[in-house]
């Protein structure tokens, strides 16, 4: 019966190791962009902060292919939101981006989270 226990704490501590979330860079509620993003946005007199979500499943693990399809949709959904408030936005240093990845080894999601602050011109 002791057997059982031990395989029992193995095995959850192999699942539980094969977890890692990304950084949560924001609390305010996400909107969804499409079905891999969300996104969320804190006003500021001068522009704004930006925080993207964006996951989804890779039988294969992939960093590098999430990590820029991330950048990308963080870039890309601050100048929309610009372009929907009718106001330009400097050029985004992407030196100045803060990201985070994560992966569940269980369902395959591999999660990525970015945040950069957005000035208007």
């Amino acid at each position: 019966m002791k057997y059982h226990h031990l395989i029992f704490i193995l095995i959850a501590s192999i699942l539980i190791s094969g977890c890692a979330s990304p950084v949560k860079y924001s609390d305010k509620p996400m909107q969804k962009a499409d079905k891999n993003t969300s996104f969320s946005i804190e006003d500021h007199d001068d522009g704004f902060t930006i925080t993207v979500y964006y996951s989804r499943y890779q039988f294969i693990p992939e960093s590098d292919a999430v990590s820029a399809a991330g950048e990308s949709a963080l870039l890309s959904t601050a100048y929309d939101v610009g372009d929907k408030r009718g106001k330009k936005i400097q050029p985004i240093n992407e030196q100045r981006m803060k990201m985070s990845m994560g992966r569940n080894g269980l369902s395959g999601i591999t999660s990525w989270t970015g945040t950069v602050r957005v000035y208007y011109e």
